[in-house]
């Protein structure tokens, strides 16, 4: 089964450039340098995966061109990670179906609160969204082949964040500041390691440039890609820092797994 990644968002939790127009050391004329808020999608046969609703979801899904999407599979609680939610209301309308949606315990606490709207009955609009238990793994049948999608926690500062391993070649961390030891075995012959790496120096929430190469040196992924990138990140003066099997991602990166 030929499956597409697709990086629909690389940029922090203000993006590039900021609301007030502010780049930072990032070089505007590079369109690389143009980062919204990180979401991904997992494409197969006709199916759409989504992991996050961005705040920048309408944009990134005009950009690329997605006309459906078939799921929605949450890291976390973080505004940069749902509050692009509301924008999911268009896929109910167009199936009269609610869209399934998977989110681990304290995330699907968070979506209930903020969003109840979307989930339960209103005197005004009818829900959109169906919340799923996360589970450690989903098989999903496409076309009468299996897409597999594994659910792996890893530290993200005092919350924990999820990893999605996909078909067990591909795995996505966009917020992590460190995967815990008992876990690495699973990250182990991967094809793809899309992996946050917000800035150069220290921060506890996140990879830095330091860290996340000291990780890659351990798991040995064939091909690394950062993002979560802040506007210190230059992408032309990042990539020339980094190994040749690691790259700095940008908005619309895809490739087959």
């Amino acid at each position: 089964m030929s499956i597409k990644f697709t990086i629909l968002g690389c940029g922090y939790s203000m993006g590039v450039p900021r609301i007030d127009g502010y780049f930072g050391k990032c070089n505007p004329k590079n369109k690389k340098n143009y980062r919204t808020r990180c979401s991904a999608l997992i494409t197969s046969s006709n199916e759409n995966i989504l992991i996050d609703s961005s705040p920048d979801l309408k944009s990134q899904l005009i950009f690329n061109k997605v006309k459906n999407i078939n799921k929605v599979f949450y890291t976390h609680s973080h505004g940069d990670q749902t509050h692009g939610i509301n924008d999911l209301r268009v896929f109910y309308l167009k199936s009269k179906k609610r869209l399934p949606v998977y989110a681990d315990k304290n995330t699907t606490r968070y979506l209930l609160k903020t969003f109840k709207y979307c989930f339960l009955n209103t005197n005004e609009y009818p829900p959109i969204l169906k919340l799923n238990k996360l589970k450690k793994i989903h098989n999903f049948q496409i076309n009468h082949e299996n897409l597999k999608i594994q659910s792996v926690p890893v530290k993200h500062g005092k919350i924990n964040s999820i990893c999605y391993i996909i078909n067990n070649k591909c795995a996505y961390a966009s917020d992590v500041s460190k995967i815990y030891d008992k876990d690495l075995s699973k990250f182990l012959n991967l094809k793809y390691l899309i992996i946050d790496c917000l800035r150069y120096s220290f921060h506890y929430s996140h990879y830095n440039l330091e860290s996340v190469l000291k990780l890659i040196d351990i798991i040995k992924p064939k091909k690394t890609i950062l993002t979560n990138l802040n506007n210190e990140m230059d992408y032309s003066e990042l990539k020339k820092k980094l190994p040749k099997n690691v790259t700095p991602a940008y908005d619309g990166l895809s490739f087959y797994i």
